[in-house]
């Protein structure tokens, strides 16, 4: 949010778009007992992206992860190095997704929320992003333990 302005593909520190995303998210972080633990790799090298867009991707991965904790909850957010890849994963400790569904959530119009609580886009347009930055995102859940992991190349 802080790039909108600026040219469309930046050299930026990955951290900075997550606080900045965090920074946003406040109000809806505020509500009940929910808390975020950050677990970066500040030895990362910057990474060349569309700035905005990528700000759209952890957007939407960590506000499905404050609705999954429904008010009290950890989310956790990680960033590390896997190879020539920059990896970072937005996970939380609310009820997980059910397994017959899980490979569905980035279907264009998917959905595992309330009707009229959600447009069922925001996963595929993450999975959209990630992949146009040559990048992969991928989700693992069980109850208590949900993962998205976005990997974008080094270089």
């Amino acid at each position: 949010y802080t790039h909108m302005d600026r040219a469309s593909v930046q050299t930026v520190d990955v951290h900075d778009g997550l606080e900045s995303t965090l920074t946003m998210l406040a109000h809806p972080l505020k509500r009940g007992d929910v808390r975020v633990e950050r677990d970066y790799d500040r030895g990362l090298p910057p990474v060349t992206v569309h700035a905005s867009q990528m700000n759209q991707v952890w957007t939407n991965l960590i506000h499905n992860a404050i609705d999954a904790v429904d008010g009290a909850g950890v989310i956790t957010i990680r960033t590390g190095r896997l190879g020539d890849e920059l990896v970072v994963e937005v996970a939380d400790d609310g009820p997980g997704i059910p397994p017959e569904l899980a490979g569905r959530v980035f279907d264009p119009f998917f959905t595992t929320k309330d009707v009229g609580a959600g447009t069922g886009l925001g996963l595929d347009i993450v999975r959209r992003i990630v992949a146009n930055h040559r990048g992969s995102v991928q989700v693992s859940s069980e109850p208590g333990d949900t993962r998205f992991t976005v990997r974008l190349p080094l270089g």
